[in-house]
């Protein structure tokens, strides 16, 4: 009998051997797993999946009724055409650059009279409920800072129960059209919003006549609808400089 084979140390070293030959076995087939493992799938890709799915649809559909060859067509006779194009000169473009020319002419023009529009006249009955409905969804965009229920903020006044909603209806449209600068006392707290209220001169006559009217007639306050005549009549307002609690008429 071989006594090699009853040597304790053999078989201990053999034991090893084996033992770290199925270590290193293991090791290799864990790496080769997480290098091959597939990424993971996140919320944006899974919503991706059918965005990818419409849009092989639409390509599909776009491939089948209209071939490359008329797309080029169709993109040459539009260059051409825009090319052919000349621009129009405006007398009053609707956005004015701060310190042009144009912008020095609205600043020194003379100021409009608002006699007329803060003229107020009996209305016969409630503002008009299409007229709310519609000023309501405009004052969404306002609540940003004046607060669902006009309650106001920390730097923007609040609405409700405010002297100046109530008061000349020039104030407001005046502010609609060019932003509002510096310091304003309401219900005898001052407010100072840093950069001041942006203009919102890009909503048509009737947007703007309509939140007003809302305002005037929401959150405690009640007074007379403001009509889009009136805020036509202050468009040549657009375009000058914020304007101060001091150019307003006092409520």
């Amino acid at each position: 009998m071989d006594p090699s084979r009853d040597n304790p140390l053999l078989r201990f070293a053999t034991f090893w051997w084996g033992f770290g030959t199925f270590l290193i076995f293991a090791l290799l087939l864990a790496v080769i797993l997480i290098f091959n493992q597939p990424e993971p799938t996140s919320l944006e890709d899974a919503a991706a999946v059918p965005r990818y799915a419409t849009r092989a649809k639409v390509d599909a559909a776009q491939a089948a009724n209209l071939s490359p060859a008329a797309l080029d067509a169709a993109t040459l006779v539009l260059a051409k055409r825009f090319a052919s194009m000349k621009p129009v000169a405006v007398e009053k473009p609707a956005q004015v650059i701060p310190g042009s020319e144009t912008a020095k002419k609205l600043a020194a023009a003379p100021a409009v009279d608002t006699t007329a529009i803060d003229a107020v006249t009996p209305e016969d009955g409630p503002p008009d409920p299409a007229v709310m409905a519609a000023g309501q969804a405009s004052y969404m965009l306002c609540a940003a800072c004046h607060g669902q229920n006009g309650e106001g903020g920390v730097i923007a006044p609040p609405i409700a129960n405010s002297e100046w909603v109530k008061g000349p209806i020039s104030n407001l449209i005046r502010i609609q059209l060019r932003g509002l600068q510096g310091a304003i006392t309401v219900a005898g707290k001052e407010y100072n919003m840093p950069g001041g209220m942006a203009a919102l001169s890009y909503q048509t006559d009737e947007q703007i006549a309509g939140v007003l009217t809302y305002i005037r007639n929401s959150f405690g306050n009640k007074a007379s609808s403001v009509k889009p005549e009136q805020v036509a009549a202050l468009r040549s307002e657009v375009g000058k400089p914020q304007i101060t609690a001091a150019e307003l008429t006092k409520p």
